[in-house]
């Protein structure tokens, strides 16, 4: 079973920056894709942004150039600064692991509970 726990979510006001942290576990040997989403009240959750074990990112279009996903292999935590945050990206971001391999199980996908993110104006 993994186990993923966001924190660094809190209220900040516009222009303001944060940064989300993400740590995975349970005996995992690697994580193909980290990502984090968000799910805005009403809203269906959306992808925010994604880094793949070899460096590759994608992002959504209104992040791009504020946002940064970074991770840290080693230690199975993906980062998310959040920077000239707006009202609109208010919402609870979510972390997300996919194509885990573990010593007893591959192809885990699995996700984290959630942590809110407020934006004033």
């Amino acid at each position: 079973q993994v186990q993923l726990v966001e924190s660094g979510g809190g209220l900040v006001q516009a222009g303001g920056s944060l940064r989300l942290s993400c740590a995975a576990s349970g005996s995992i040997i690697s994580i193909n894709v980290m990502a984090w989403y968000r799910q805005a009240p009403g809203k269906q959750r959306e992808l925010v942004a994604a880094r793949t074990s070899n460096g590759i990112t994608n992002y959504a279009d209104s992040v791009k150039g504020r946002f940064s996903i970074s991770r840290d292999n080693a230690k199975n935590m993906v980062y998310l600064q959040m920077n000239s945050l707006k009202p609109e990206d208010t919402a609870v971001y979510y972390c997300n692991a996919q194509n885990v391999r573990t010593i007893l199980q591959t192809g885990v996908n699995s996700w984290g509970q959630g942590t809110q993110v407020t934006v004033s104006s």
